[in-house]
């Protein structure tokens, strides 16, 4: 096999590859979204993303009591 065929074989893979791995993704997350919606919650990113932990740092106004 040439070179240029095991290239262009390599990437048909890796294509294929990544096309597998965002369709479950989106699979995954459609499912969850369907969950949610029929039980009810809303749609707050802490319910709809449970498993992502951001803390953003925000401005606070006033006084602020470190301990």
């Amino acid at each position: 096999m040439k070179l240029s065929n095991k290239i262009v074989f390599g990437l048909a893979a890796a294509v294929a590859a990544a096309i597998v791995v965002y369709i479950a993704r989106r699979s995954d997350t459609k499912r969850m979204l369907n969950q949610i919606a029929d039980e009810g919650y809303e749609t707050a990113h802490d319910i709809l993303f449970p498993d992502k932990n951001i803390q953003a740092k925000h401005v606070q106004y006033g006084p602020v009591i470190t301990i």
